[in-house]
């Protein structure tokens, strides 16, 4: 398990067409993906399973706990980024409640986040 910070994310300057921002890619594949949002409400748990290919969660309102294998459960709130690898057992749960962004694809490139 790895948890990234939005802020953290080195992301390029776009100018083009006269625009000023600043894009961070999370995730761009060739390979078939699925993307969704994820709903906890109060006391929400996804029980502890295996990840069936690499997954990320973007955490978008609210916060909740992550944790992988034995490892003790680590905060997560409003712009963290967990990315899990194919096999990784997780769990994710809340107590107040908390939505995300959850992308699945065998494309995804756990290594552009190194």
């Amino acid at each position: 398990m790895r948890i990234l910070r939005l802020n953290e994310v080195i992301g390029k300057n776009i100018t083009q067409y006269g625009s000023n921002f600043n894009m961070r890619k999370l995730l761009m594949t060739n390979q078939p993906s699925h993307v969704g949002i994820m709903g906890l409400g109060e006391n929400g748990l996804v029980g502890y399973h295996e990840a069936t290919i690499p997954q990320m969660l973007v955490i978008i309102e609210g916060e909740g706990w992550v944790r992988t294998g034995d490892e003790p459960k680590v905060k997560v709130t409003s712009g963290d980024v967990v990315i899990w690898g194919k096999g990784e057992g997780h769990e994710t749960s809340t107590d107040e409640g908390m939505k995300a962004i959850v992308i699945e694809s065998e494309g995804l490139d756990l290594n552009q986040f190194s």
